[in-house]
């Protein structure tokens, strides 16, 4: 095994404090780390695993792209909690052949996109 492995996803923003507290409700995730106020905060699923980092400074829209999954039978209900976080749907919701897709985008208008794929 390389010495370079995948640790977490980096978001620079200049409104970390909004958009770490987007993505921890968004995934469920809760705040392990903070240095110089909001500068840097790191998030955390509930047994410690480091996930989403975000950085002060400036954004390039579009950077990054997430995919965040669930099951096809609780589509509806996570698309509606995303839009009641503050996500912006940017696309109409569709079926794929692959499973059922909706497109949204942040508070700082970074894109991704929730998949409940068919087995």
């Amino acid at each position: 095994m390389g010495l370079t492995h995948f640790d977490i996803v980096t978001l620079d923003s200049p409104n970390t404090n909004e958009l770490a507290l987007f993505w921890a409700g968004v995934l469920e995730l809760h705040e392990v780390e903070r240095e110089d106020g909001d500068r840097w905060i790191l998030l955390a699923t509930s047994n410690g695993q480091r996930t989403m980092g975000f950085q002060r400074g400036e954004r390039v829209r579009g950077s990054v792209h997430l995919d965040l999954s669930c099951a096809v039978e609780n589509f509806d209900d996570e698309r509606k909690r995303l839009l009641k976080l503050g996500a912006t749907e940017t696309r109409e919701q569709r079926d794929e052949p692959y499973g059922r897709i909706a497109n949204f985008a942040d508070l700082d208008g970074n894109l991704f996109d929730l998949c409940a794929y068919i087995n």
